[in-house]
């Protein structure tokens, strides 16, 4: 089972938070954002999600 993680970009503000937190590395900061480079490695543990302040990634399963 896969999950689908999704960074809503007017939200997030690139505070690299997601990056930091994710067990897996599946974000990188890319020009001032933040992007689920490798999202078919999400665990689904929503760290990301929790730490987010802008509310801007949805974790869902696939």
């Amino acid at each position: 089972m896969g999950y689908n993680v999704n960074v809503d970009t007017d939200k997030c503000v690139g505070c690299g938070e997601c990056v930091d937190v994710c067990p897996v590395e599946v974000y990188e900061i890319k020009d001032g954002k933040s992007e689920p480079v490798n999202s078919e490695e999400c665990l689904g543990c929503e760290s990301c999600v929790e730490v987010c302040e802008t509310s801007a990634i949805t974790v869902e399963e696939a």
